[in-house]
């Protein structure tokens, strides 16, 4: 199953970001980054690549939840930063909150190195059938 997630990413922003996925269930998705080449100007780990690894972790829960044929995307995605990172690799644990026939929820917890609290965010995907490639 990794196998597949991963060959989905090539050439998408999550290959740019350099996030790797390193477990996957519709439950649970756990996928870290580096925070090298995703630093603001001031050389903290940027708030939207954040965001983006917790989309990410999520959309692929509610993807695998959804199951075939079928695809998830994000309605709606909140996330509180709460310390700066500045080097090595955080990582990002998704856990089902809802998982409904036409909507899944998550809430994603980034941490970094030292298991303290970066960022929690929370996504809500529509799931969607009949859509080409899913």
């Amino acid at each position: 199953m990794l196998a597949g997630v991963r060959a989905q990413t090539a050439g998408t922003l999550i290959e740019r970001l350099g996030i790797e996925i390193v477990e996957a269930t519709p439950d649970r998705v756990v996928g870290t980054m580096p925070v090298a080449g995703n630093t603001q100007p001031y050389g903290l780990l940027h708030g939207g690549a954040t965001a983006a690894l917790a989309e990410t972790l999520g959309s692929f829960a509610a993807t695998l939840h959804a199951g075939a044929g079928r695809a998830a995307v994000g309605l709606e995605l909140n996330a509180t930063h709460h310390r700066g990172a500045r080097d090595g690799v955080v990582t990002g644990v998704a856990r089902a909150l809802h998982r409904g026939r036409s909507t899944a929820s998550y809430g994603i917890e980034v941490t970094d190195e030292l298991g303290r609290l970066v960022c929690s965010a929370r996504l809500t995907c529509m799931l969607l059938a009949g859509v080409p490639g899913a």
